[in-house]
C-alpha cells in the first residue's frame, strides 16, 4: 500500500460500516418476477440496477411489484443509504452511488447491496467518493468471479476487504468540499457540452429536412423510381440441403439510419438462383422493415464492401434507375422520410412495421441528378463539419474525465487539501468505531449445566 499522510490510516471498509437495522453491516436485495413498467409513485417497486449509475442514484429505474406479493420494508432505500451492484457484466458489477433523496417503497433487487456508515466518524460523501475512484475501482474489479465479463458477481466477503485511506474527520469535510468545487465546474462544462453536441445534431438534421421541405420540386414515390425487394427467410430445414450455397447476407442490426455496421455480417445457406437473384450491387439503398417506431425506414447506400452479400426478409433493398442519386434518396428517407415512416407504419403490441406496398409509396422528390448529387456533396460537407466538432467535444469529455479521475487521486492521498496537526487522527476514529460495534453487538448466551 501506499504511504499515507500523517493522522491517515489504511482500513477496510467492513471496519468502517454501522450495523443496519436488522444487526448487519451489508444487506442484500430481493429479486421477485416484477411488471414491466414503473411502480407508481405510492407504490412498492424494486430497483433495477441501472438506478445505480457512480456517483449518482435514479430512482425512477424500477420495476412495479405484482399485487399478488408482500413487499418487504426491511429492504426499503432511504436516504444515506451507499447502494453497490454485485452482479452482472464487468462494467456494471461493482457501481455504487450515495442516495441522497428518494422516493419511498423502493426496495433494492437481489443484484446490489445496501451499507452505511456512522457520519460521527465516517463522511458518507467522503466514502462515496473513494468508491468512485480509479484505485477503488480497480481494487474491485480484481474482487470479482464468474465465468466471463458478462456475468461477474462480487461477493460481501470480498467486498469487506476493500481497503479505503481514512483521513481524520475534519479533514474528510474538506476533502469533500474541495472534490464537489472542482467537480461541480466539470460538471458545468460537461453539461455545456452535452447541450452544444444536442444542439449540433438537431441543427444538422433540421437542415437536411428543410432541403427537402422548401424546394418546388416535382415528387415521385419510392416505388416509381426503384424496383424494391424484401430479402430471405431463414429457414432452419433447408440449412443442411446439399445443393444450397452459402453466402454472407445482412440483418437489421446490420443496417444502421445513415451507416452500416459491418463489424458482424453472419452467413446463410441459400438456393444458388436465390442467392443471384438477392445479390446486392453497389448503389442499392437499405432500409430496415420494422423495430421501435423510430426505426422504421433507417437504413444507408450498399457499396460493395462484402463479396456476393443479400439481404434477409427484414431488410428492403430499392434498386433506383438512373435518374436518382442513392446517397440523396437515402438521406431523404432518413430525415423527412422518417416521420413519413412513424406515420404510415403499422403498430403491433412490440414491434412497428412497414410492409412493401406502404414503402413504395414513400413521396421522394425529384430533381434533376446533378442538383442532387450538388446537394449529397453540400450534405456531406456539412457532414464533416459536424464531425470535427463532435470530435473536439469527444476531446473535452474525455479531458474531463482524466481531470475527475486526478482530482479523486490527489484528495485520497492526501495531496488536494492541507493537513491540519490539530486533527484527531483516524486511528482514534477506528478505535472508536470498534469499541461502539463491540458494545452494540448481543452478547452470547450460556447453558447451563444442571448438576448430577
Amino acid at each position: 500500500m501506499s504511504e499515507l499522510p500523517p493522522g491517515w490510516e489504511w482500513t477496510t471498509i467492513g471496519d468502517l460500516l454501522a450495523p443496519l437495522e436488522d444487526g448487519r453491516i451489508i444487506h442484500q436485495g430481493w429479486s421477485p418476477k416484477c411488471e414491466t413498467y414503473p411502480a407508481a409513485h405510492d407504490a412498492w417497486g424494486v430497483l433495477k440496477t441501472t438506478a445505480i449509475q457512480p456517483g449518482s442514484f435514479h430512482a425512477e429505474h424500477n420495476k412495479a411489484l405484482p399485487s399478488r406479493l408482500d413487499p418487504r420494508p426491511g429492504i426499503e432505500v432511504q436516504s444515506g443509504d451507499h447502494l453497490l451492484t454485485c452482479a452482472g457484466p464487468r462494467a456494471r458489477c461493482g457501481v455504487a452511488c450515495l442516495v441522497k433523496s428518494t422516493r419511498p417503497r423502493l426496495m433494492m433487487s437481489g443484484k446490489m447491496y445496501r451499507f452505511r456508515v456512522n457520519e460521527a466518524h465516517v463522511s458518507a460523501k467522503y466514502l462515496d467518493a473513494y468508491l468512485q475512484s480509479a484505485r477503488a475501482w480497480l481494487d474491485i474489479d480484481v474482487m470479482k468471479t464468474g465465468g466471463s465479463d458478462s456475468g461477474l458477481n462480487l461477493t460481501q466477503a470480498r467486498f469487506r476487504e476493500l481497503t479505503v485511506p481514512l483521513a481524520p474527520r475534519d479533514e474528510q469535510e474538506r476533502i469533500v468540499a474541495a472534490i464537489e468545487e472542482h467537480l461541480s465546474r466539470l460538471d458545468a462544462a460537461d453539461s455545456i457540452l452535452t447541450s452544444a453536441e444536442e444542439g449540433v445534431a438537431v441543427l444538422a438534421k433540421a437542415g437536411v429536412r428543410q432541403l427537402f421541405e422548401s424546394r418546388p420540386w416535382l415528387w415521385k414515390t419510392l416505388g416509381e423510381i426503384a424496383e424494391i425487394r424484401g430479402g430471405v427467410t431463414k429457414d432452419s430445414k433447408s440449412q443442411s440441403d446439399p445443393s444450397f450455397v452459402e453466402v454472407p447476407y445482412l440483418r437489421v442490426a446490420n443496417v444502421q439510419r445513415g451507416r452500416l455496421d459491418l463489424s458482424d455480417v453472419t452467413t446463410i445457406r441459400v438456393h444458388p438462383d436465390k442467392a443471384n437473384t438477392l445479390r446486392l450491387e453497389p448503389g442499392d439503398v437499405l432500409l430496415n422493415e420494422g423495430g421501435d417506431r423510430d426505426k422504421l425506414g433507417r437504413g444507408w447506400v450498399w457499396e460493395g464492401q462484402v463479396a456476393d452479400c443479400i439481404h434477409q426478409n427484414h431488410v428492403f433493398r430499392a434498386r433506383l434507375n438512373d435518374d436518382f442519386d442513392p446517397y440523396f434518396v437515402s438521406t431523404h428517407a432518413n430525415t423527412w422520410g422518417q416521420a413519413w415512416f412513424e406515420e404510415h407504419g403499422r403498430q403491433t403490441t412490440n414491434l412497428a412495421s412497414i410492409n412493401l406496398g406502404t414503402l413504395k409509396q414513400l413521396p421522394v422528390p425529384a430533381p434533376p441528378r446533378s442538383e442532387q448529387e450538388a446537394i449529397v456533396a453540400e450534405l456531406k460537407a456539412s457532414s464533416e463539419a459536424q464531425k470535427r466538432l463532435l470530435a473536439s467535444s469527444d476531446h473535452a469529455h474525455s479531458r474531463a474525465r482524466s481531470l475527475r479521475r486526478s482530482i479523486l487521486a490527489a484528495a485520497f492521498s492526501g495531496q488536494l487539501v492541507p493537513q491540519d496537526s490539530d486533527d484527531e487522527p483516524a486511528w482514534v476514529l477506528l478505535d472508536r468505531i470498534r469499541a461502539e460495534r463491540a458494545a452494540a453487538a448481543p452478547t452470547k448466551r450460556t447453558r447451563k449445566v444442571k448438576a448430577s
